[in-house]
């Protein structure tokens, strides 16, 4: 029987008088890979925050690995990717092996040494998304793609069930992003990892996932790729609020 990995009970939050997110119930199986689509504002980066903890819902229950979100000690068997190529600091002096190591800080503490077997770990995790051979680079030398492979690459040194990441392919060439998401694919079909995904980047990405949820403040869809892909735009721009219209992409490889 396949294990549920996040489950979403009916939540419900408001920020002051606006409410953002209306009974909101999903459920994320191992080896899933979840697109989480929406237009801007529709509470995607705030499921996403009440999931990993960061926010509480004000009405509902959300699990994560069969354990109430507020009890849930067991962090590193989740990894994170947020919007970060915009931001970065491209001056930070660090390698991209010493980034992809500080991954490993949660399991071996603040101020510990790193054994030869952390830094094998996080070659072996460059490895996986391609990178290692940039491990001596400094990261703020890379191309906005390339930091993006290194930071999935520092949310898996940990050995994570659970890939999260939000919107992150912001900051890369959109020549690039279907190779990203080809990388994507791969880590949850070769390696068994689940992946909730939010992305705007519909026709790409619902071409590799394996379900689809539709939020704008409410879930509209929430289901398997091929039954998403059955909808019309009509009532996919119904539920964005403006119109929408999906256009078929072939899969492109790394």
């Amino acid at each position: 029987m396949t294990n549920t990995i996040i489950e979403c009970t009916d939540v419900n939050f408001r920020y002051e008088h606006s409410t953002v997110l209306e009974d909101i119930s999903l459920k994320v199986k191992e080896g899933e890979f979840w697109a989480l689509i929406g237009p801007n504002g529709s509470g995607k980066s705030t499921l996403i925050n009440i999931i990993l903890g960061l926010l509480k819902a004000d009405q509902g229950t959300v699990k994560l690995f069969g354990q109430n979100v507020d009890s849930f000690k067991q962090r590193e068997r989740i990894g994170y990717v947020s919007q970060k190529s915009n931001s970065f600091n491209s001056g930070f002096p660090a390698t991209v092996l010493e980034v992809v190591k500080s991954g490993l800080t949660r399991k071996i503490g603040l101020f510990k040494a790193f054994s030869k077997q952390d830094e094998q770990k996080a070659l072996d995790a460059l490895r996986i998304v391609k990178m290692e051979d940039f491990a001596g680079q400094n990261i703020g030398e890379l191309s906005g793609g390339q930091q993006q492979r290194v930071f999935i690459a520092r949310a898996l040194v940990g050995e994570p069930d659970l890939l999260i990441m939000d919107e992150p392919t912001v900051g890369i060439d959109q020549k690039n992003v279907a190779s990203f998401y080809s990388m994507l694919n791969e880590l949850n079909r070769e390696h068994g990892i689940a992946i909730l995904l939010v992305t705007h980047e519909i026709d790409l990405v619902t071409e590799l996932a394996t379900h689809v949820a539709c939020l704008n403040r409410s879930i509209h869809f929430h289901g398997v790729q091929s039954d998403y892909k059955k909808m019309n735009d009509a009532d996919i721009s119904l539920w964005y609020g403006h119109p929408v219209r999906r256009v078929h992409q072939e899969q492109k490889g790394v």
